[in-house]
């Protein structure tokens, strides 16, 4: 993948978001850090206070249980939506001209439905992979090569 001088590179998953500029050249990226937040999202069984209800059935003799609530994949959809309102405002403000995106297939996909038409417009890139525990110039490796 090419990334063009000035690009914005976002490594996301949904606890950690990097927003990276790219100083270097296409062929010779050099990405540095604009932007770094985390969030503390504990696992879900520390985050549920119960176990999920039971109904009974009018018909028949069966009962049924509710689906159990996911809180902490809420909270990182939660996250990735965060990301894309960033990416919206940091577009409609032409911070960026060239926008490219690594996140975890899951996380992506969350941020596709938050994409604003500015930032679709201004996609160049998306990469399905977490590369938010990567150091940078091994970042720069794996968009490259990709």
């Amino acid at each position: 993948m090419r990334i063009p001088h000035d690009a914005f590179v976002v490594i996301a998953d949904g606890r950690k978001m990097l927003f990276l500029r790219n100083d270097g050249d296409d062929e010779h990226p050099n990405l540095v850090v604009e932007r770094k937040r985390t969030q503390e999202n504990p696992p879900d069984r520390d985050q549920s206070t119960d176990s999920p209800g039971t109904t009974f059935s009018s018909y028949g003799h069966g009962r049924s249980s509710y689906e159990e609530t996911d809180f902490h994949q809420l909270e990182e959809d939660r996250f990735a939506a965060e990301t894309a309102d960033l990416l919206k405002k940091r577009a409609l403000n032409n911070d960026f001209e060239s926008l490219i995106i690594a996140a975890p297939p899951r996380t992506l996909g969350e941020l596709r439905k938050h994409y604003h038409k500015e930032v679709e417009q201004r996609l160049t890139g998306e990469l399905d992979k977490d590369l938010t525990g990567h150091p940078l110039d091994e970042i720069e490796k794996l968009l490259v090569k990709s």
